[in-house]
């Protein structure tokens, strides 16, 4: 059975469903860094412990990162507005005047973030106009004083308060 839905009406529809934001950081094989913002990053499983993130399959962001093999998902705290918006475009030097520091797998981690993961790339796998990137959790860390966080909801990105 064929369906046609509008894609207009599919993507105010999954508007409504909040994202996390994060910027998924990597450098080529030159070690050149690289940065793509994602609001699809999910946690796949515990043993063995493996998160995922859908890029689409044209950008060039992510095919530079995916070269070195590692990545490190950077997750935005609602004071990062513009790290969303610096990320999320093609082209240009996304790093410049970022004073990032390397993971322990030399993926860039930005300044102030309110978590990191970092990871080996598992698997990547073409689905419709995106892929679905497995990643290979290797370190990770959070801030304890977490500042509320940024999510995407209905086209925006918004703050996600912390209750406590």
């Amino acid at each position: 059975m064929t369906t046609e839905i509008d894609s207009a009406q599919f993507r105010a529809v999954l508007g409504h469903v909040p994202t996390s934001v994060v910027v998924v950081t990597g450098v080529d094989k030159a070690g050149k860094p690289f940065g793509i913002t994602i609001g699809s990053f999910v946690s796949v499983s515990l043993e063995p412990p493996l998160v995922g993130f859908l890029p689409g399959t044209k950008s060039r962001s992510w095919a530079s990162i995916a070269e070195s093999g590692n990545f490190c998902v950077n997750v935005l705290g609602a004071q990062h507005e513009e790290f969303c918006w610096r990320f999320a475009k093609e082209g240009d030097d996304k790093f410049d005047g970022v004073d990032w520091t390397p993971s322990a797998l030399g993926s860039p981690v930005l300044p102030g973030v309110i978590a990191t993961i970092d990871c080996s790339l598992d698997s990547q796998t073409e689905v419709g106009d995106h892929f679905f990137v497995v990643g290979r959790v290797h370190s990770l860390r959070h801030e304890e004083n977490v500042a509320n966080a940024m999510v995407f909801f209905r086209g925006k990105v918004v703050s996600a308060e912390h209750p406590g």
